[in-house]
This record gives structure tokens, sequence and C-alpha cells, in this order.
């Protein structure tokens, strides 16, 4: 049998006194009369490496495969790799020499723990000792068991975790009065930055009608604070926000916008795009899956190279890689939610991070928030290889649901959101969340779990004892996938239970396709909902699954010219549409979000670089993306598709050609790639008599691209790769900083500006505002009029051509309003109105265009009528 033994470090070993207090608490917490899910929630804080001010280490798993297996203690080690070479975490790829310690925690239940003397904690400037479970199963083969709650992992998924002196990072990050200002330290809790609060006693009464426990004694004597709502959300996606591509990168573009700011310099019309909002939104930096190749070892980018003995101790040289899997964010593992994906930082610290969090709430003109998109209603089928199958409840369309009703994974789950949020973050938006569900035995019915839901919501943040409740947005498009969703969800069933939260209303979901010609005049339904019901619904028109869903749109489908001469004009027009951003920011209910991809005019798409399974299926579907948002022109630039135009792609007629022949393949085959490769040999090689695919048969020409004459499901695969990977490049913000149009970002800045100065517009409309549309004959305008309900003389009143003819508008007459008494204060770009009653009265509006009128200041006791 294959040994695991070598002989420790002689600075690394148990501390058995400190352990046995380990296990004592561990023991005192599983004997007392908790329920099994607050047992669990009080062990989990303990899960994981925690490095202490005295030095040692705590050390925790959850392993109840280990039982399931009947595996032998002695069997079972923490292997430990402790750097004795400088690791430069900026390097694409290293040699690194390790120290190889290996010793045995103690084991009591499904846990094992330990304290541990001499591991080297990671810090800004410093590598830590890296560690994971080892154990040999009965068929002798060498098994690993990962850090599920772990704080570092700069070598991805795949690899050993980091300790890291998370305390000492914190102590030094440069917005810690921020947080003094905004939170509190409650006098009445023993809290440490290591156990959990329990929320205040509000929210803990709602939940408590869903069953969840009460509330602890010590709660009732605090109420803590959430953070409140901003006025505007900016989403981002990190890897495409800047050149650089990590968070560093985005750091680094936010303090020269601030320093500018503050030096009262201006900026430039791309800089202008990323201010006048009050919080930041990042799609999801969680640990993401990797690509694994058929002869994959432990992981890809740290690779055993050579084993060794140095002064009797084992040393190990390690071949190290810097993570560079390129995903959207939301291909999940399930494992150590509570890290930063690697590939998204520059440095691989988590201080990384925080510097970027600081930045924010120091920024120039005041605070921005920062929100986590967080991903818990399913996990990528890697989940399989990484975590135990407790984990897991069982397949669904994204790979496996996540099991939250089983006590301790719930308890592990809400732990992973507890450290992911302890980095810093003012807000949470809960991806999916119709998808937390589960069979109630009682009832014989698919439920959905609001009570794990507000759970979420109420996960308390610590920041060196500095505590608060997070900002809270919900995606939940319930009954989501049932036929016929977007027209029965109500979008409103977590905010009817929480009202301090928010959800995604029905007018941002991936349905939204604004580039169809009569697409506003087709939703007038859910535009009247959220005139009168969507003061807690996140608005808006583009994000990332709404510009995706745009490239999907069949343009054999009746499209809005008047946005643009083709396409890439008008899904650039339809998602950064003047009369959208004016009625949403100037007048409608609700939290506006903006997607930088779309103010900036630069492309998106869905990306995966690391799927082996359903790479080309996917790549298929994103084939609409080559005639949405690239034309020739982009096409043609240098070190872009540069990996496609290697393949022998010249221009960009050719890659969409071959793209609508694979898409029919795949559809033709019903996504079988055996049967695909079989129809591209027949229709692509000298016989194509048999070929029942024109689009294929017609590439067979002289000319034809050498790569399709041998085409095989490697060189298909190796396509899908190559075709994520130059889209990704393709969709950098960075490429696209001199295309911003300056009259649209100012118009866009002050749409803004006008959204702060006037927050009471986030409410519902009441029985005295008026709103209303003009349509038929091709047209559709939305007008009406709001009052402030705490200041009768602030009024605002609009008029927005969402759609269609050229159109006459007399706005005075529609609303009945003495226009002697009001003025403009936004308009359009390119609309010809002057600002006097006479011009106001009757105007001309274009598809796209529209105005705001303000009260004049001296008609504070006017009559409002005419």
């Amino acid at each position: 049998m294959t040994t695991l033994v070598s002989k420790a470090s002689r600075n690394i070993a148990l501390d058995e006194a400190e352990t046995q207090a380990l296990l004592d608490w561990a023991a005192e917490v599983e004997q007392s009369n908790a329920t099994y899910l607050e047992k669990a929630q009080k062990l989990a804080t303990r899960l994981g490496a925690h490095y202490r001010p005295d030095g040692k280490t705590e050390i925790g798993f959850w392993t109840p495969e280990l039982l399931a297996d009947v595996m032998l203690p002695r069997d079972i080690y923490l292997e430990i790799l402790t750097p004795i070479s400088k690791i430069d975490f900026r390097a694409i790829e290293q040699e690194a020499s390790f120290v190889c310690s290996r010793l045995r925690l103690r084991q009591q239940g499904e846990y094992l723990w330990g304290v541990i003397d001499g591991l080297v904690p990671g810090r800004r400037d410093q590598a830590g000792s890296f560690y994971w479970l080892r154990y040999l199963d009965n068929m002798d083969t060498l098994r690993t068991i990962r850090d599920v709650v772990a704080y570092s992992l700069p070598y991805g998924v795949f690899g050993p975790a980091e300790l890291y002196d998370i305390e000492a990072m914190h102590q030094e990050r440069a917005d810690l009065d921020y947080f003094r200002q905004t939170s509190i330290v409650p006098a009445a809790s023993e809290s440490t930055p290591s156990e959990p609060v329990t929320p205040s006693q509000t929210h803990i009464s709602a939940a408590a009608t869903l069953g969840t426990a009460k509330s602890s004694p010590a709660t009732t004597q605090v109420t803590l604070p959430r953070v409140p709502a901003p006025v505007n959300i900016l989403q981002i996606h990190v890897g495409t926000a800047t050149e650089a591509g990590s968070l560093e990168g985005l750091n680094q573009l936010f303090q020269g916008i601030s320093a500018k700011l503050a030096a009262g310099e201006p900026l430039t019309a791309a800089e202008q795009n990323y201010v006048g909002y009050d919080a930041v939104q990042l799609l999801p930096i969680e640990p993401t899956i990797e690509y694994r190749s058929e002869h994959a070892q432990e992981s890809n980018f740290f690779a055993l190279t050579e084993m060794g003995v140095s002064e009797g101790e084992a040393t190990i040289q390690f071949k190290l890689y810097k993570p560079n899997t390129e995903d959207w964010g939301y291909d999940i593992p399930g494992l150590a939610a509570s890290a930063i994906n690697p590939a998204v930082m520059a440095t691989l610290r988590p201080d990384e991070l925080i510097d970027l969090i600081a930045t924010l709430h120091n920024f120039a003109t005041g605070p921005v928030q920062l929100i986590y998109d967080i991903v818990y209603g399913h996990a990528d089928n890697q989940a399989e290889e990484l975590i135990n199958r407790q984990f897991l409840k069982g397949p669904n369309m994204y790979g496996q649901d996540l099991n939250h009703q089983q006590p301790t994974v719930r308890a592990i789950l809400l732990e992973m959101q507890r450290r992911k949020i302890n980095t810093g973050c003012d807000g949470i938006r809960i991806d999916g969340a119709q998808d937390f569900r589960f069979f109630n035995p009682l009832t014989g019915r698919v439920e959905q779990d609001n009570v794990y839901l507000l759970a979420m919501a109420d996960v308390v943040q610590n920041i060196c004892g500095y505590e608060r409740l997070m900002f809270t947005v919900f995606e939940d498009g319930r009954p989501w996938p049932e036929e016929g969703w977007e027209e029965t969800s109500t979008y409103r069933d977590m905010i009817e239970l929480m009202p301090d939260a928010f959800q995604w209303g029905p007018l941002i979901f991936a349905h939204n396709t604004p580039t169809l010609a009569g697409f506003w005049e087709s939703k007038w339904r859910r535009v009247c909902e959220v005139m009168y019901q969507g003061d807690r619904w996140i608005t808006g028109c583009a994000n990332h699954d709404t510009i995706r869903r745009g490239s999907q749109v069949d343009p054999k489908k009746e499209i809005n010219w008047n946005l643009g001469e083709t396409l890439p004009e008008v899904l650039d027009n339809a998602y950064d549409n003047h009369a959208v951003t004016l009625w949403v920011y100037g007048f409608s209910p609700g939290l506006p979000m903006d997607f930088i991809n779309a103010t900036m005019h630069a492309p998106w798409m869905f990306f995966r670089n690391t799927d082996e399974r359903y790479g080309v299926k996917v790549v298929s579907e994103e084939m609409g993306f080559l005639y949405w948002q690239v034309d020739e022109e982009l096409y043609q630039r240098d070190h872009i598709f540069s990996q496609l135009k290697e393949l022998g792609f010249a221009n960009l007629d050719q890659l969409r050609e071959f793209g609508q022949s694979l898409q029919d393949a795949m559809t033709e085959s019903d996504y079988n790639l055996n049967e695909v490769v079989r129809a591209c040999q027949r229709c692509l090689g000298d016989e194509v008599a048999t070929c029942e695919i024109d689009s294929l048969k017609e590439l067979n020409r002289p000319g034809m691209i050498k790569f399709l004459k041998e085409l095989d499901i490697t060189q298909l695969k190796e396509f899908s790769i190559k075709f994520m990977e130059d889209c990704y490049e393709v969709c950098n913000v960075h490429r696209y900083l001199d295309r911003a149009e300056p009259i649209q970002a100012e118009f866009n800045l002050q749409l803004r500006q006008f959204r702060h100065q006037r927050p009471w517009l986030l409410n519902n409309l009441s029985n005295l505002d008026r709103f209303n549309k003009i349509s038929g004959d091709d047209r559709t305008i939305f007008y009406g009029v709001r009052s402030n309900p705490d200041d009768a003389a602030d009024k605002v009143a609009m008029v927005a051509h969402m759609g269609g003819a050229e159109t006459t508008i007399t706005l005075g007459d529609w609303l009945q309003l003495d226009l002697n008494k009001w003025q403009l204060a936004i308009a359009s770009p390119g609309l010809e109105v002057e600002n006097t009653a006479k011009s106001l009265r009757r105007f001309q509006l274009k598809d796209s265009q529209g105005l705001l009128l303000v009260r004049k200041p001296d008609q504070t006791n006017a009559a409002e009528f005419e």
C-alpha cells in the first residue's frame, strides 16, 4: 500500500492541548439543546483555517464522506505545503519549492479538528502555507478533500487553499472610518468577527413566521442597521471592464477618476460613464470552474513536477500557472465561494479586493457602495469532483442543485456568504432566487425555500467588530421555468416578505428585447406595473442577461430600424436609448441599473473557456453575436479575433457562414457532437452527395478554409474555446474608450444627477400623478407628470418617444399644464426645442427622443393646471 507518511517539519506540529480545547468546544456545541441547523451554524464558524493572534492556526473540516467510506483515522492526513522559495504572484508561470508536512487532525464525528503551530500566514507581500486533506481510499487511490470555506485560493479550485491572515488585512484597510460611520458595535453581543450575530428583532420576527429560530436575548437589545438602498447602480464585469481585466485594474480606474474629481479636472467621455452612481455591482467574483484536460493532475495551475528530501524534510517542486479562466461569473463549482476568483486578481492576494472597496468607500464625491452578485442556487457539474455528495441534491439545467435542506450544507453555505461579505461589501444580489426549492413531504409539493432566502438577506457583516446588515436584491422570476413564466411572474414574492429588499423587475429580465419594433407597446402592462408598484424593483434596460438575449434575436424578425442602419447600431441604441434612459431616470419609480458595456457601446456575450462537455453547443447558440455586435471594421482590427484568424477565418463573413452552418448542424443532430462531425465530414469532404445540410454544403467550394476539411470532435472543441476567448477579448471595454460619444455620455450623466437630486422618484406614482401613452399609427409615446409628496412645488413632467414614426407633441394639452410655469430640464441630444412656453406647446419627437420639464422656482404657490 502506498504510504503518505513523511517526517513532519521541525516547526509544524499539532498543539495537543489547544486541539483538545477545540474538540471540547465542538462537543459542547453538538451536545447542546440547539437545533441541528443552529449547531451546524456554530460549528461552521470554525471550519477552514483561521490564523490566530497567538501565531497558532485553527483548522476544521466537515468530512462525512470519510465515515461513509469507513476510513481509518491513520489514513487521513492534513498535507501542508510551505513555500521555501519566493512566489511571484504576478508571474504567468514559475517553479516553486515547498516543504511538505503531513500530520493527523483529530476526528470527532463527521468533523476533523486541529490547532497547529508553525504555519505561515499569507499576507499582501507574503505567501502563506498551502493545505488540503489527503487520504487513501479502499482502492489505494489518493484522494483530496478541499477547504470549502477557504479565504484564499490563488491557484484555483483544484489547487490547495492558502492560510491567510484575515484580521491583519482588515486592520490595515483604508476605509475603517466608513464602517465606523455606517455600522455599530453591539454592546449586548459577545460575538467576535469569527462568530455570527443574529439580525435585528424586526427581521427575525418577519422570518420567524416562516419557521426560523427566534432571536437570542442579546439580540433583542440591539438593532443592527441595514445598508440603505442606493439611488442607482452600475453593473460591471471585472474581467472585461479594464485592459488589465482585474480588480487591481478596476481599482486603478476608479482611483484615477476620483483623483481627477478631487482636483477639479474634467473627465473624458468614457470616464463620465463610471460616475454619477452611488453603487457598483460586480458580476460574480467567486472562484469558477476550470478547464480539465483528460490527463489532468490535481490542478492545471498547481502541478507537481518533482519530489525529494532536504535536511530530513520532504520537499516538493510545483509548476505554478497564474489562473487564466475566462467566464462571465455564474459557472461556479460550489467550493469556497468565500474566496475570490484568482482569474480576476492581478496579485492573487485578497487585499486586491479590499483596496477596490476602500477606493469606492473613499470616493471623492462621496461613498460608492459595492454590491456582490452571489450564486448559491446551483453549481456546475464540476462540483462532483470537488465537494462531497451531501452538498448536491441532483442534476438541473445548469449542472447540480445545491442541497440547502441538509442542515450542515445550509450552515456552510451561509458561512461562505458571511466570510465573503466580511470583505466589506455593502449589498448582495441573490442570483436565481427562484431556484431555491425543495420537496416538502408534509404538503407533497415542491416549494420555494423563502426561509433560506431571508436568512441570506440577514447574514451579519462584521468588519473589525463593526456590524450591519446588507442591502439586498433578489433575482426571482418564479414560477420560472414553467411555460409562460414571463407573463405570470409577479416579481414580488420576496419583497412582499421583506419590504426593505429589492427584486429584479419585469423589464430587466432576459426576455427584454427592445431591438424589436413595437417592443415597448407590447410591454405596456408591465410598464404600468413598474409605474404603480415598482418602487422596490431594479429597473433599467441593459444588463448581462438582456444584451446576451439581444444577440439571440432572429434578424429576420421585425427590427426597429429607426435605431440604426446596421444590427450593431440598432442593438447599441436599443440598450443605451435616450428615451428609455430619460423615462427610467427622470420619471419611473424603482432603482435604475446600467451596464457598463451598454453605456460604452462595447460588445457583450456569454463566455466560458472551460467547458469540455457543452462548449460547442454553447458556441453554436451564441453565433448571433457575430451579426448583432460585430462588423467587418471591428473584425479587421489588430489583435481582434486573432485565434480564429489563425484558423483561416480571414474575414467576418467566413466566420458567420461557418457559425450558421455549425448552428444548423447542431440543431439537426439534436446537439450530438458525433453526428455533427459525421455531417461535416459528409458535407465538407470530396463526396457531398450524402450531405443533408445545405449551409454546410455551401462551404465546400474552391478556397475553402483548410481548418474545415478534416473536422473532428477535437477540432470542434478547439474552435469553441478559441471563439470564446476571442470574444472575451472583443468585449473588453478598454477597446472602445475612444468611441465614447461625449454628447451621449453627458446626457446620461445629467439624468443620473437629476435622479440623485430627486430621490423621491423612487416611490410609486400617487393618485395625484399621471402617466399614460399615445399609441397607434406605428408609434408609442409615454408621457406623464409627477409630484414630490413632501414638496408641492417639486414636479416633473416627461414625454418620451418609445418607438415608431415621428410625432407631434402637445404636452401642455395632454396634461393640462400651464407651460408658462414650467421650464426645460433635460432634452435628448438632437431634439430641436427651445426653453420657452411657445416652443414647448408644440414640437416634433422622433423615435428615441424625449424631454423632462420641471416647475419654475417661483411657481411654488401658483395654480397647477391651465
